[in-house]
């Protein structure tokens, strides 16, 4: 039989976000415009919306930007190609 404890989910740095706000850091860079960030603290992930605001990170962001990135690096290798390609001419 499992007990249930109303402090099991307590945590320092969740109040400390709730008071004074997250402090995100850069996670993963999806493109030159859309990144991924985490908090220090509380490690909430967030990322940048369609319309350039921050938003809390669920599944179907995260299906996104995944699939963002992976189309985002195969254009990158195609243009690098390009170039080595008319340098090499």
């Amino acid at each position: 039989m499992k007990k249930s404890t109303l402090y099991s989910s307590f945590s320092f740095s969740k109040i400390y976000c709730a008071l004074f706000g997250h402090k995100y850091v850069t996670s993963k860079r999806v493109t030159n415009h859309i990144k991924e960030y985490t908090c220090t603290h509380c490690k909430e992930q967030a990322t940048i919306n369609s319309r350039g605001r921050l938003e809390a990170m669920t599944p179907k962001l995260k299906e996104i930007n995944d699939t963002l990135s992976f189309v985002h690096q195969k254009k990158e290798a195609r243009n690098n190609r390009k170039i080595d390609f008319q340098a090499a001419s």
